[in-house]
């Protein structure tokens, strides 16, 4: 055991002093920091002048550039002939905006990683950029390092992990224009902007997911993906806990990065080869916030949860986005979901933080039912089943787990032994007795544990 133990060190070892070369092949044996798979559930928030009109979306300046209808409409009948969208930004005041109460209300959904938009397409950044000069939150708007902030409340509150998410390009910048002119044989917004930016980013904030964006129009490298990638993963001050995702230049997503997000809302509904997340929103329109948001455009407490257990019973991380106002205000109905999430991990966070996709993923009787498993130092493998529906029976009739001799079934928030049996017939593997509902701690959805179930042992990764 010593021996093994010794091994697990000095490959610790290798894997943390092991140089990185500017190429895929080498970055992609990068071992990826334990922590964010353990993590599963994180915090997205988009965040700048575009929630001052707050319509459409965070694309708003792009859409009225292109002709979008309903903008148009709305800027000739609520502002001034003439009006630019850079105008929004002293308008983006953030005058209630608190980082502290930001990392509270993130904390209680149950989060384990927070990402925020240091900068957008529109090219604002919400940190006083080094080569930005009067289109940041320090120097308009808030007056403020929002970045900053926030970096230090989140490190001071200690539960949640730091991230911050990065547009490569910026839609009207003028150097990057000129190079997509060029047809990207020249990089002058890569070496004279975005480039010292990025590297100022991660020095200064040091943020433990690096989330990128924009790169779609140009290949990896135009941007220098690889080059940055190699310093992020030698020499940054984070090379030891950072991870990125897959968005470094056109036809990169799904195939190099930490983990994949492929497009946005990314949710396979089968178990992947590769570490992914589902980056989604709340809002089911947009990222940014939204004032002329309706009731319905809202994803309810139950579609959030089966989203969570559907991400995570595949081998996904969740990213859910929810987009405050220019105040700094996060909407109460956004904030009541971000609870009511952390009200749910807190009976059932045991399927969810930590666990390995199962054998299988969805039931095969039952297609409101998702498996996770994992390792119990006291019981060994066991295997969680994540019900959206309570049968309107008494009992549940499960196809996947088949029961032994010392089989036992608990659920979360239920103090007692639950009863069972062998199922009936061909497909059905066990059927549960269900207690009394009204005496369960929990509501939207449940978990049942199975414990020393002949086929637990067979968990993915």
């Amino acid at each position: 055991m010593f021996q093994l133990y010794l091994r697990c060190v000095f490959l610790l070892h290798l894997a943390t002093c092991k140089k990185y070369e500017p190429t895929w092949d080498s970055l992609d044996t990068r071992p990826a920091p334990l922590w964010y798979d353990e993590a599963k559930f994180g915090i997205f928030m988009h965040w700048g002048p575009y929630s001052v009109p707050g319509l459409v979306s965070e694309w708003f300046w792009a859409y009225w550039k292109s002709g979008n209808k309903e903008i148009g409409d709305f800027m000739k009948k609520n502002y001034p002939p003439g009006f630019q969208y850079q105008e929004f930004g002293p308008m983006f005041k953030a005058e209630f905006f608190n980082a502290t109460d930001w990392a509270h209300i993130v904390a209680s959904s149950g989060a384990k990683y927070f990402v925020l938009t240091s900068k957008h397409h529109d090219g604002f950044e919400n940190w006083p950029g080094c080569r930005n000069f009067g289109w940041n939150a320090k120097d308009v708007g808030p007056k403020r390092d929002v970045v900053g902030e926030l970096s230090e409340a989140f490190e001071t509150d200690g539960k949640v992990k730091f991230g911050l998410y990065h547009s490569l390009f910026e839609w009207f910048h003028p150097l990057y224009l000129q190079d997509k002119k060029n047809n990207f044989t020249t990089r002058h917004f890569v070496t004279e902007k975005m480039g010292p930016e990025l590297l100022e980013l991660v020095s200064k904030y040091k943020p433990e997911v690096l989330w990128s964006d924009g790169d779609w129009e140009a290949h990896d490298s135009y941007w220098g993906s690889q080059e940055f990638l190699a310093w992020l993963y030698n020499d940054s001050p984070v090379k030891k806990s950072v991870l990125v995702n897959d968005r470094w230049g056109r036809g990169i997503p799904c195939k190099h990065g930490d983990f994949f997000t492929c497009t946005d809302r990314y949710n396979p509904g089968v178990l992947q080869n590769h570490k992914w997340e589902n980056a989604m929103t709340v809002d089911k329109i947009s990222w940014g916030h939204r004032r002329n948001i309706k009731l319905e455009d809202v994803l309810t407490i139950q579609e959030l949860i089966k989203t969570l257990a559907e991400t995570v019973s595949c081998g996904g991380n969740l990213l859910m986005n929810v987009g405050p106002d220019s105040s700094g205000m996060i909407p109460v109905i956004f904030q009541e979901r971000m609870k009511q999430m952390g009200t749910w991990l807190e009976v059932n966070g045991e399927a969810i933080y930590s666990s390995k996709p199962w054998t299988y993923q969805n039931d095969t009787l039952n297609g409101d039912v998702w498996y996770t498993s994992k390792v119990d130092e006291k019981h060994g493998e066991v295997v969680y089943a994540t019900i959206l529906e309570w049968p309107e029976s008494d009992s549940l009739d499960l196809g996947c787990p088949i029961p032994g001799e010392h089989t036992k079934v608990e659920m979360l928030g239920f103090n007692t032994e639950l009863k069972w049996r062998k199922g009936k017939g061909v497909r059905t593997g066990i059927t549960v007795d269900m207690p009394d509902k009204s005496k369960v701690n929990g509501q939207w959805a449940w978990v049942i544990k199975f414990v020393a179930l002949e086929n637990s042992g067979n968990h993915i990764g």
